[in-house]
């Protein structure tokens, strides 16, 4: 066996036949179609990972139904590939719902509920029991003690690490679960809602899409064919949060975005913001 190996080989080196696929990297932000090899965008990050690889996705299209690979991205696994904290993202979900509660939930207090003006009987002599009101909270259709005032806010800030550390553990989460795709751009080729509705139907992102790009301006087609669909909305990057990708079951990220979003949360995972926060931070009691 190992002769018959060993001539195999050889024969194969003389055929210039190799047994693995050729890849090829290529400088970031550069992509090609030559279909002989397999081209992987890699990144000369700032804060590179140091215990683990890179996680590598298909870069997608969008301009046809049909589904072309476009090439091969690099995701940084601290951002991409964290152990996600179920716990963390409960926290960032219950802060994100409450900090815009406010309770409109409204009683009135013996004081403003109507009558009550005089005394019901002498507080001696009648052998009954002592009352300044009928409009008591101990009376029927009196003032309510301690209940309720309207417009009181739920309002309260999570720390700062635990927002960061909630935004890497949803999109780890989105990865792990083949819920993340990369695309090139955010251009159809027509504004109908019908075609992306079909795109989302052949690419089994559905039911509900969050796309995100690098900037608030998302092209014309886009934006008035998402318009006409309920459950596919665009957000910019600054406006990515933890809620939002939970409620929606596939998350879309142009190049652009996958890249901004590395570099904010790379940068603050590795810088030292007391300082800033300093100015920020609330007296919470």
């Amino acid at each position: 066996m190992c002769i018959m190996a060993s001539i195999l080989t050889n024969a194969m080196k003389r055929l210039n036949i190799s047994l693995l696929p050729q890849i090829r990297a290529v400088p970031s932000n550069t992509l090609t179609n030559d279909s002989s090899s397999l081209l992987i965008t890699k990144k000369d990050w700032k804060f590179p990972p140091t215990y683990t690889k890179p996680r590598e996705v298909w870069i997608e299209n969008i301009d046809t139904i049909e589904e072309k690979k476009v090439g091969l991205f690099e995701l940084h696994p601290q951002v991409y590939a964290d152990m996600p904290r179920i716990d963390i993202i409960h926290q960032n979900v219950t802060w994100q719902k409450k900090y815009r509660w406010v309770s409109w939930a409204h009683t009135k207090t013996r004081a403003e509920v109507r009558g009550g003006g005089r005394k019901p009987w002498p507080q001696k002599g009648l052998g009954r029991a002592r009352h300044g009101s009928i409009r008591s909270p101990l009376w029927r259709g009196g003032g309510i003690a301690h209940g309720p005032r309207s417009g009181k806010t739920h309002f309260f800030m999570l720390p700062f690490h635990l927002r960061i550390y909630g935004l890497t553990s949803t999109l780890s989460s989105k990865l792990a679960q083949d819920d993340l795709h990369v695309v090139k751009n955010l251009e159809l080729p027509t504004d109908e809602p019908e075609y992306l509705n079909e795109l989302i139907e052949k690419r089994n992102w559905g039911p509900s899409v969050l796309i995100v790009d690098d900037t608030d301006f998302a092209p014309r087609n886009l934006t008035v064919a998402a318009d006409a669909i309920q459950h596919v909305n665009i957000m910019p990057v600054y406006g990515l949060n933890v809620y939002s990708m939970l409620k929606h079951d596939t998350l879309i990220l142009t190049v652009a975005a996958a890249e901004k979003i590395e570099e904010r949360i790379l940068h603050h995972l590795h810088s030292d913001t007391q300082q800033q926060e300093a100015k920020f931070r609330l007296d919470q009691v």
